[in-house]
């Protein structure tokens, strides 16, 4: 990742970082004003539309998206045991519209733009 920076909203202050000639905005400084971040966005990605959601994005923009391997998780998506984390997702499919980074400094799920608008909405729609 290169070139951060923050944006200001209400009064959240949010870190966007450009990869790949793309914005990526992190979905862990958003969840911060709703909860425990890590567990809102494990909420968010369990959701049955949300997994049909991020598998739509990465068929339109990455080629290298492993359908075989999204068809299974998105089987199992919306049953009660159902459980699916950003590296899990991004591991098990080749997914490139979300980044997990671990660590002391730049840690987080940040997520393409389109991505993230869809998470905003998930959140609160006034988001």
């Amino acid at each position: 990742m290169a070139k951060k920076k923050t944006v200001l909203v209400e009064e959240t202050e949010i870190t966007v970082v450009e990869h790949g000639k793309q914005d990526y905005i992190s979905l862990t400084d958003i969840a911060k004003g709703f909860g425990e971040p890590r567990i809102i966005i494990q909420n968010w990605m369990r959701a049955r539309n949300t997994v049909q959601f991020l598998g739509t994005w990465e068929t339109i923009n990455n080629p290298d998206f492993n359908r075989i391997e999204f068809d299974a998780v998105k089987s199992d998506s919306g049953t009660n045991a159902f459980s699916l984390s950003p590296s899990k997702w991004i591991e098990t499919t080749n997914a490139k519209g979300m980044i997990s980074k671990s660590g002391r400094h730049g840690s987080g799920t940040f997520a393409h733009k389109d991505l993230a608008f869809g998470f905003c909405y998930w959140l609160s729609p006034s988001f």
